[in-house]
């Protein structure tokens, strides 16, 4: 079985509320937070985290203090826009015992499928073995990972899994068919196709909405793998009202509003909201408090 399986949070990165530095102590909180939720994994540091707004230093010291927290796998994104960079982050996220590392392509240029190959290649050469390393397709941000390349790395066997966050279910079928060919764990990195995705054999989420609900894909999982289809269904609805609502403001807005309704302190946005989106996020808020009585409790967390 996979390390990384069933729901992994995607966390938030608190703040503070002068000049935006992370809130060590908020995380903690979060990490709580979410494995009371009953998160089977915690992921630090993805593109939920905002990780390209956090300085080297406090990147690496909110996976040492997360791992040291948590009670679940933490997986520590590592990414950076030069090769230096991922593999400097990868080898203090190992330090901090982390359960895996996880990698997008470099971002902000765009890369040749040639160059993504040999980025991949030169990383896993520089980080130890005893490690899964995931690849991380998000083409919103960065180059995308074709489908050829996704092959052409896992194949290797140095790569643990990849997780995709697409949103494109025609390529996400195409990982289903080559995982059951290469055996490598794949994990839904958008939402809206866990559902199709964990029917069809992924391993399970890295989730976004997760990081406010963590009951709700929980519980979703839970009757996905016991097939409990009316139940699958009727928890899929309520979590597309959700996406629907956060999908009107910039990533990760909604999730961390959402988190900061919860009692998280998540600290100010990095990127002030115009007063439309404003008027909004209020709005947003009065939904989301009548919509949250109606999602599943959490169950007590299994050790």
């Amino acid at each position: 079985m996979s390390v990384f399986s069933g729901v992994c949070a995607s966390a938030i990165t608190p703040h503070r509320a002068e000049g935006h530095e992370a809130d060590f102590s908020a995380m903690l909180d979060l990490i709580d937070f979410l494995v009371r939720g009953g998160a089977q994994a915690i992921c630090l540091l993805g593109s939920t985290g905002e990780f390209l707004h956090i300085p080297f230093g406090d990147r690496i010291r909110l996976v040492h203090l997360g791992v040291k927290r948590s009670r679940v796998p933490v997986l520590a994104g590592v990414s950076h826009s030069t090769l230096d960079g991922a593999v400097e982050l990868a080898n203090e996220a190992i330090s901090s015992d982390a359960a895996g590392l996880l990698v997008m392509p470099p971002y902000f240029f765009r890369y040749d499928q040639e160059d993504v190959v040999e980025f991949y290649t030169q990383f896993a050469s520089e980080v130890p073995r005893r490690i899964p390393i995931i690849l991380y397709n998000i083409p919103l941000f960065t180059t995308a990972i074709s489908i050829e390349t996704a092959r052409a790395l896992l194949s290797t066997g140095r790569f643990a899994g990849i997780k995709d966050s697409s949103g494109d279910f025609d390529y996400f079928s195409q990982l289903l068919a080559m995982k059951r060919d290469l055996g490598f764990t794949l994990l839904a990195g958008s939402d809206g196709v866990f559902v199709r995705g964990r029917q069809g054999g992924a391993d399970g989420v890295v989730s976004g909405c997760a990081c406010a609900v963590p009951e709700l894909l929980t519980a979703l999982d839970r009757a996905i793998m016991s097939f409990d289809g009316a139940a699958a269904s009727r928890l899929e609805g309520q979590l597309l009202e959700f996406i629907v609502w956060i999908s009107r403001f910039p990533v990760p807005v909604g999730v961390k509003v959402a988190a900061g309704e919860r009692g998280v302190k998540t600290g100010p946005l990095g990127v002030p909201l115009p007063p439309e989106k404003n008027a909004m996020l209020i709005e947003f808020k009065k939904w989301f408090s009548s919509w949250l009585a109606t999602i599943p409790k959490p169950e007590p967390h299994k050790k």
